[in-house]
């Protein structure tokens, strides 16, 4: 987005905030308003589409971090977003239950059933269906093709629309996730407005992102597993992805560490990740997106042995306040 600056974050700007009113777009941070800075260069996750690498500017106050140069349109339709199923989804099957069932546990507390819930970016519509059946009147938005038509398939009620083209009653909603979602968007404190219209006052978000703060992103470096350059645009710090709910209108009630669906597994690849020829190797592998005749399947397999011990090192982190990625839950409030 070209220009300058035309306002802050929050409510009421201070004489600090008011500094960053000639600041080049490009140079303030989506999350808080910081200053941007030159920080490191990362390879991207699908080398085959796009550069090999991708530059890194990271906030000076909050240390959330932005990717330099637009992602190729069809990178949410390729590599390891292309349709069909990843290789083991039936065995994964009871697994992913599991890890539905943790989320909706983070918003039944606020929000239980039969409350009125929205996924966005409801991927190919899982965890829509794990909802209805949980008692929820539960549907989702999809931008991507091969999501909306593997929720059809599935029975799912998934529209295929992305935020900004979405027609929601105001204040129709109970509750709305946004499940590794927020990292994929430019501009996320515009789609926060625009979610925040479609909640009741007291109405409750639940957003997962990865953490740039936590322990596995420094153990990943610049090849930590959740970077996923350049489709993840804002890679925030807890403090980035607070500071940006409230500036729109959220209250933050409760940030969990102890995630199940990314966080142990995470930990493992990114520290496979540091001797593998490619990255995120065998999530890559899973994913049908790297060849099974590589040495990287013979790195991976002496590494499996260490995935109990990247778990517990993930649970201390967590336990810390330093999970490899956060769910934060927010009330609206304005």
């Amino acid at each position: 987005m070209p220009g300058i600056v035309a306002a802050v974050y929050g409510p009421a700007p201070s004489p600090r905030t008011l500094t960053l009113a000639l600041v080049p777009i490009g140079d303030v941070c989506p999350a808080c308003g910081g200053r941007l800075a030159a920080w490191r260069s990362v390879p991207s996750a699908e080398p085959a589409v796009g550069p090999a690498r991708y530059e890194l500017r990271r906030c000076r106050r909050c240390r959330t971090a932005v990717t330099v140069g637009a992602a190729p349109a069809e990178l949410h339709d390729t590599g390891a977003y292309a349709a069909g199923d990843p290789r083991l989804a039936r065995a994964a099957a009871p697994i992913l239950r599991l890890f539905d069932s943790q989320r909706l546990s983070m918003l039944s507390r606020l929000a239980p059933p039969p409350a009125h819930l929205l996924d966005a970016g409801a991927g190919r519509g899982r965890f829509v269906a794990r909802s209805l059946d949980a008692g929820y009147r539960a549907h989702g938005i999809e931008p991507s093709q091969r999501g909306a038509l593997a929720a059809a398939a599935i029975d799912a009620p998934v529209q295929r629309a992305s935020i900004e083209e979405a027609n929601l009653a105001p204040g129709s909603l109970d509750a709305v996730t946004l499940w590794h979602v927020l990292e994929h968007i430019d501009e996320p404190g515009a789609a926060l407005a625009r979610i925040g219209t479609w909640l009741r006052p007291g109405g409750v978000l639940l957003v997962g992102v990865p953490n740039l703060g936590s322990v596995q992103a420094r153990v990943g470096g610049a090849r930590w597993y959740h970077l996923d350059v350049p489709r993840h645009r804002v890679h925030y710090t807890q403090a980035g992805i607070e500071i940006l709910l409230r500036a729109n209108g959220f209250t933050p009630v409760r940030t969990h560490h102890l995630l199940a669906e990314h966080n142990p597994f995470g930990m493992w690849q990114s520290a496979v990740s540091r001797v593998t020829i490619r990255p995120s190797y065998l999530y890559n592998l899973l994913k049908r997106n790297a060849p099974a005749r590589s040495p990287d399947l013979a790195i991976t397999v002496l590494a499996l042995p260490l995935a109990p011990v990247a778990a517990i090192a993930e649970l201390v982190a967590g336990l810390a306040g330093r999970g490899g990625t956060i769910a934060v839950v927010a009330e609206r409030t304005s």
